[in-house]
Order: structure tokens, then C-alpha cells, then sequence
């Protein structure tokens, strides 16, 4: 296209071709993701780069699951879980379901760190609650729904559990490899949700939406929240990363129940 730089190129290739939008991404992160791709399959342009996802349905997959945010752990941010579970322990007290939603949710962790909580804390009713793991990718679901983890040389997951009483009654562990255990799996149900292109759900007891919005160009970023907003009830609970907060010309709809954890109640 006229007037196009190659990167440009890469970006319009993915808009094309691939299940995810570029625009509404800062550009460094996509940067970062793309350029990780090119040194995996020694590309040295942009140019080559973009014949190569015209022409490959493998790279176009394996870009796909780069570009989706997977970083997580268990019990992710310790500190925030203790503002989660005096939420949690408030909602099922007062005789009613509580829906929770982890998006984006990756491989599971998150929403069956939240099953797992109710379950270890005995003022929590684990039977009100259901959780919802969402994610834009279908690996990251297929390996959620499957609940089996691995300790590996950057991730210790016996370490991750340890805010649990006893982490031996929700997973099966059989050396480095976790199962979680078939007790916290029924109350966590997962599905594919791109919260950019499929709107809101809902509504939502708790919105656990943590560390996407700072990948998010900022132009875009006011949409994204209208999607939260819309899938939250009347007196939802938001949850942000620990680097987030709510945009400052939303501050009045919010209060923070721990600010510092960035846990907010909707007004």
C-alpha cells in the first residue's frame, strides 16, 4: 500500500489474517511480540516477515498465541487476594450467587485461584460461587480446562500456592506436575471471549481484569472499560493489575474498596 512502512504492512497483515486487533494495542508491545516472532523464524524484515504470515497458517497460529497476554500465576499479587476474599466472604453471607469473571484468564490460574480461595476459607460459601475464565486464545482454554500445571525453571507453582491453608486438597501433585483436583474444577467454567471484539457479559458479582489495560493503546482504552462497565452489576466489584487504575473521567462511578490493591466498588 502506498505510503506504507513494512511494519505497518505486518500490522495490517495481522488485521487481515489474524483473529485479533492490532489498533487497539500500544505499539511497543506489539513490537516486542512480532519482532520475538521474526527471531524465531530468522526473518531480518518486516517485509519478509509479512510474506510469511500471507503464506504460513502455522506462524499466523503461533503469532496469534504471542500476541495473547499469558503471563499469570496462582494467587498472582498475594495482597490483592486478601481484599478478594473479604469480598467474597461478604457476598456469599448474604444468602445470594456470586458470579466472577477472570478475563482475560490465560491458562486458568486465575479463576481457579479464585475457586480455590473460597474453597480453603471457611467463611466463604464455595457453593454460591461460579467462576468464568475467558480468553481470546483456544490453546490458553484447552490447556485451562485441563487444570494440570508444571513447575519448570521460571515457574515454581508449589511456591504459587502457598497462600492456601493446605494447597494438598486442591491439586494432585505428582512431582513437578499439578492437577487441580475435580472439586475446584465444578465451580470454574471457561469459554473463548475477545473482550475487545465480543463485548460485555454478564452481569458480574467481580470483573477480574488485570494487567491488559496496559497494553492497551490509549485511545482504546475507554472502550475497553465501557465493556467492563457494562458486564458488572449494579454493585460489581472491579479488579485492575496493580499498575492500573480506573481512567480519571470515570473516578465518580467507582469507589475503591482497597486502593492500594486496586479493588473498586461500583457506585
Amino acid at each position: 500500500m502506498s505510503g506504507e512502512t513494512s511494519f505497518e504492512g505486518v500490522l495490517r497483515q495481522i488485521d487481515d489474517t489474524v483473529p485479533f486487533e492490532p489498533g487497539y494495542y500500544n505499539e511497543s508491545y506489539l513490537d516486542r511480540r512480532i519482532t520475538a516472532r521474526m527471531r524465531r523464524r530468522d526473518t531480518d524484515s518486516h517485509s519478509e516477515y509479512e510474506r510469511l504470515l500471507r503464506e504460513d497458517d502455522d506462524e499466523r497460529q503461533a503469532l496469534m498465541d504471542a500476541l495473547t497476554i499469558n503471563v499469570t500465576e496462582f494467587f498472582r499479587n498475594p495482597e490483592m487476594w486478601d481484599a478478594l476474599r473479604d469480598v467474597l466472604r461478604e457476598r456469599t453471607s448474604e444468602q445470594r450467587r456470586v458470579r466472577v469473571w477472570s478475563a482475560p484468564s490465560a491458562d486458568g490460574r486465575e479463576p481457579y485461584s479464585v475457586a480455590m480461595l473460597a474453597c480453603d476459607d471457611p467463611d466463604i460459601d464455595e457453593s454460591r460461587i461460579e467462576v468464568l475464565g475467558s480468553d481470546i486464545s483456544e490453546e490458553a482454554l484447552e490447556n485451562a480446562s485441563e487444570g494440570v500445571y508444571h513447575t519448570t525453571r521460571t515457574t515454581n507453582i508449589a511456591e504459587e500456592l502457598e497462600p492456601l491453608s493446605n494447597p494438598d486438597r486442591y491439586v494432585d501433585r505428582d512431582g513437578d506436575t499439578f492437577q487441580v483436583r475435580p472439586a475446584v474444577q465444578r465451580l470454574v467454567d471457561f469459554e473463548t471471549h475477545d473482550l475487545i471484539r465480543d463485548g460485555s457479559r454478564g452481569p458480574f458479582d467481580v470483573v477480574l481484569c488485570r494487567n491488559l489495560l496496559i497494553y492497551i493503546d490509549v485511545d482504546h482504552k475507554g472502550a475497553l472499560f465501557d465493556t467492563l462497565e457494562a458486564s458488572l452489576a449494579d454493585d460489581g466489584v472491579l479488579v485492575l493489575g496493580m499498575t492500573e487504575s480506573v481512567p480519571p473521567d470515570r473516578s465518580d462511578r467507582y469507589e475503591p474498596i482497597d486502593k492500594r490493591r486496586r479493588v473498586f466498588g461500583r457506585v
